[in-house]
């Protein structure tokens, strides 16, 4: 049976493992967005909220590990089952540090930013939004594919891209019912262009009021020692920046295209044969370095030194980190077991999900252009997935195993060339008397006569 019919036909507990990866794939993207959402917003524990560099570096070690795990049990089942345990180890680390996996360095360090950014982006932005301008990285990633692989696309792929982008645009219009995030002039727009000094006085007292109330509530709060201020800290909510969560979101677009096709080219350049599991162990081990030494050490140490490596955890903060890690070794197994078409769609659904739960828990406001924009992205995420018909590579050819053996090896294709120009009745003579059109003398039998004995003399 070939490798691609058994991957089809693997089963967990009589489910296909097709089926099994695409549903969890699903519900692992919407619950991931939303809990890592939810993490930074909820009230801090113990007066400090989490350091996301320490939650990127710890996915970044859960990820590693549970790779590490499947290589080396992928490894097992092609070794004697009394192989000692030194031998995988040694067989493992000539996979992953042999050949040509320095080069996953590059875009595990671009992988590790891209982490970075997507807690900035949820941060500052509800889940549905941000899942729907992260589709952009479908058109980040063609284009990079156009410009680095020299791959063409379908007039139906452009089609569905321009699709994409429209969609993520009319999700970005101003709406009237559109949750603005917090200003002094948060719901002052309405009198952008006042039609009378009523209206002007209207604002005016709005603004007022607004500046009245959270000077007041900061001077209730201006004493660092006053009873309950823990509780009062517990509870503050966190302020979020929709312009930063943009250029957060759209930023790890990028890097996620660029990340992607730069990986793709690195396989293709490649001439070792390593499984997608030894692959994995090389981009986490790699994503160590950046996580560790700039987020860790260099752009948070000060502050982990006073508050401590796990300052902020919860059981919320920990569950982000285990789907986030989670979501590496599903894409495997759907690229394993599935296809990329099958992702994308197990993506779409997610998105539909997210605004579902996010409406439900989040207090989320749907407006109209949100609706036609999501659609419009989802049709467009859907587009793009379909196969090009006509386009797919015909079967390799295979040669049985018994029609091998009646080739010769040194067989090569001059020797048609060369029975094809001689004719068969001169193939079997030596080649000494093919050198002239006088008849010649055998070989080793001296020529005798009188013209040569002339020559000789000569």
């Amino acid at each position: 049976m070939a490798p691609g019919e058994k991957s089809q036909s693997a089963t967990f507990y009589g489910v296909p493992m097709k089926h099994v990866s695409l549903i969890t794939l699903t519900f692992q993207n919407s619950a991931l967005i939303l809990i890592m959402h939810y993490s930074r917003i909820m009230p801090v524990i113990g007066g400090h909220r989490y350091f996301t560099s320490t939650a990127v570096l710890l996915n970044e070690v859960l990820k590693l590990s549970v790779s590490l795990t499947i290589a080396l049990y992928d490894i097992s089942r092609t070794m004697p089952p009394s192989t000692p345990s030194t031998t995988l180890f040694e067989q493992l680390y000539n996979s992953v540090f042999s050949g040509d996996g320095w080069k996953l360095a590059i875009p595990a360090s671009l992988y590790t930013l891209q982490n970075s950014l997507q807690y900035i982006a949820v941060s500052n932005l509800d889940a549905v939004h941000f899942q729907i301008l992260y589709q952009l990285k479908i058109l980040t990633t063609a284009l990079f594919s156009v410009t680095m692989l020299r791959r063409s696309l379908s007039g139906r792929k452009w089609t569905a891209l321009v699709l994409l982008t429209i969609g993520v645009v009319i999700v970005q219009l101003p709406s009237s019912d559109k949750v603005s995030y917090a200003t002094i002039f948060e719901d002052a727009s309405k009198f952008a262009f006042p039609r009378s000094f009523h209206e002007v006085g209207q604002a005016a007292h709005h603004v007022a009021d607004e500046v009245t109330k959270r000077s007041l509530s900061a001077l209730t709060k201006r004493s660092a020692t006053y009873e309950g201020i823990d509780k009062d800290l517990g509870h503050e909510k966190a302020a979020m920046n929709y312009s930063l969560g943009c250029i957060a979101v759209l930023t790890a677009s990028v890097i996620s295209g660029l990340t992607g096709v730069y990986f793709e080219k690195v396989l293709k350049d490649s001439s070792a044969s390593i499984t997608v599991w030894t692959r994995n162990v090389q981009l986490s081990f790699y994503s160590l370095f950046p996580a560790l030494l700039i987020g860790v050490v260099y752009k948070d140490g000060g502050e982990i030194a006073k508050n401590g490596f796990f300052a902020g955890y919860n059981s919320v903060v920990w569950t982000a980190i285990a789907f986030q890690a989670l979501g590496g070794v599903l894409v495997a197994m759907c690229i394993n077991y599935a296809d990329n078409i099958a992702k994308n769609f197990a993506t779409s659904i997610s998105i539909i999900l997210s605004f579902l739960f996010s409406v439900w828990f989040f207090d989320f406001k749907v407006t109209l252009n949100f609706l036609i924009g999501t659609a419009v992205v989802i049709f467009a995420t859907y587009l793009y997935s379909l196969n090009d018909k006509g386009r797919s590579r015909p079967p390799p050819i295979n040669i049985a195993t018994y029609e091998k053996t009646t080739i010769d090896n040194g067989y090569t294709p001059a020797e048609d060339k060369k029975n094809l120009l001689t004719p068969l009745g001169i193939m079997n003579t030596n080649k000494a008397g093919l050198s002239t059109s006088r008849p010649s003398s055998p070989i080793g039998q001296p020529r005798t006569g009188a013209a040569w004995k002339g020559k000789r003399e000569d």
